[in-house]
């Protein structure tokens, strides 16, 4: 089944920049060391994660990312959008586990790729002063901090649209009790209910036997 392709928004800059969050330009210059360092994996390994031990690799027919920009696209939309990768399957015309396999070997070429162009991000305060060639007290008031003190709870304003609700407790309404014989529920009838009986003047006595109710009148 046919799928994206870099081409299809090659033409369109500001569908590509949302696609990716990258400009044309920054794509092409991010496309040569990202290639690379996929060229230098494949090398050693295959795309299942097998250490590769036959034939090198070769772009197969009817491969989904069949040239290093359609590659570059697909990651940079998937880190982009962060679909499903079922979503991001259908999306580029292929299986939801060939997706996973070529996420899993693209995402390190790119972090190499980033680190070739020195744009990776740095891990360390160290290394963020070192590439802004600044100290580590100057790099540290660019850094957000870590860990800020939460806010207390007295200081937040109530939001008449978000109103806060506690718990719900047990309920204290009566519970029925149904299909239980020690619940048996009374009729009451009167004598004008029959008129054969308000003849006699006596009104019929029920009983209850097991599940069956019984009277007098008819007993007799």
């Amino acid at each position: 089944m046919a799928g994206l392709r870099f081409t299809d928004l090659q033409s369109r800059p500001t569908e590509f920049l949302d696609f990716t969050s990258l400009t044309l330009d920054e794509f092409q210059q991010l496309v040569p060391p990202f290639e690379a360092a996929f060229q230098a994996h494949m090398a050693t390994w295959r795309l299942d994660g097998k250490p590769r031990t036959a034939r090198q690799f070769t772009v197969y027919q009817n491969c989904p990312l069949p040239t290093p920009e359609d590659r570059l696209f697909f990651l940079l939309t998937y880190l982009k959008t962060y679909a499903l990768q079922v979503v991001q399957a259908r999306l580029f015309g292929m299986g939801q586990s060939k997706a996973n396999q070529w996420i899993h070997v693209l995402l390190p070429a790119l972090l190499a790729a980033l680190r070739t162009l020195g744009d990776a991000p740095a891990r360390s305060l160290t290394a963020l002063a070192q590439r802004l060639s600044v100290s580590e007290a100057d790099a540290a008031t660019v850094v957000a901090p870590l860990a800020e003190e939460p806010a207390s709870l007295a200081t937040v304003p109530a939001s008449p649209l978000l109103p806060m609700t506690g718990p719900n407790g047990a309920s204290s309404a009566p519970k029925t009790l149904l299909n239980r014989r020690s619940v048996i529920p009374t009729v009451s009838r009167t004598a004008s209910d029959n008129p054969s009986q308000e003849v006699s003047g006596r009104a019929p006595r029920h009983h209850c036997v097991g599940n069956a109710w019984a009277s007098d009148s008819a007993n007799a």
